[in-house]
């Protein structure tokens, strides 16, 4: 794995992770009952884009830690995937037809 293709899959791993973090903790203008005229109530009213930034950091270098560690040691190669994807390998049965 060369540089471009890490900073690739950091990134990759972070948009995934920031759009599972994104929804917890909203508070909507619905659940404080503070509803501004015009919009619909589920608006966030405070969202902690600022300290999700930062969770979505540290758990993506983890997770990007560990893909990097099997990519690199080679526990998991391409032959390996292209073994587990081809046609038939999970059937039990040959692709003869």
């Amino acid at each position: 794995m060369g540089i471009t293709s890490g900073i690739v899959l950091f990134a990759v791993i972070w948009a995934m992770t920031f759009l599972i973090v994104l929804p917890i903790r909203v508070q909507t203008q619905g659940d404080l009952k503070d509803i501004v005229p015009g919009t619909h109530a589920g608006a966030p009213e405070h969202h902690y884009l600022g300290k999700k930034a930062l969770w979505t950091t540290a758990i993506a270098a983890v997770i990007w830690a560990m893909a990097a560690t099997v990519i690199l040691s080679e526990w998991i190669s391409i032959a390996d995937v292209e073994t587990w994807f081809r046609a038939g390998a999970w059937s039990g049965r040959g692709t003869d037809g």
